[in-house]
């Protein structure tokens, strides 16, 4: 099964990448996890995001759309960075996010969500 595993972000993170000593730290941390993931087949694509204020929203109604510029509100119920993983099971991804470093400084969260397959969608 794949899913995609959603590291949300942080006050911290909205501010933009900081090159202090621990964020480099905790980046070759991050490489390091990155490098178990893919030795493991799990990795398929991860990345990080910039800051909502680098970017956009489009709102739909009906056939209107309007654009809506960042910074967006509500820091921590955004996304940060992610990973698409392919994994056994919810068992196995939530093993794996055990492991992660701490993507954020202080308090963070990682939320796992299962990717719909095609055999989900055919009656």
């Amino acid at each position: 099964m794949r899913v995609l595993v959603l590291v949300k972000a942080t006050e911290d993170s909205e501010k933009g990448f900081v090159p202090t000593p621990e964020a480099q730290e905790m980046m070759e941390a991050m490489g390091r996890y990155n490098d178990e993931l893919a030795k493991a087949g799990i990795l398929v694509t991860a990345d990080g995001l910039k800051p909502s204020s680098a970017g956009k929203r489009v709102a739909f109604d009906g056939a209107g759309r309007s654009v809506i510029d960042g910074p967006f509100a509500h820091p921590r119920e955004l996304v940060a960075g992610f990973w698409l993983w392919e994994v056994k099971d919810m068992d196995e991804a939530v093993a794996w996010v055990k492991r992660c470093p701490n993507p954020m400084p202080g308090p963070s969260e990682i939320e796992i969500r299962p990717v719909y397959e095609m055999a989900d969608l055919q009656g």
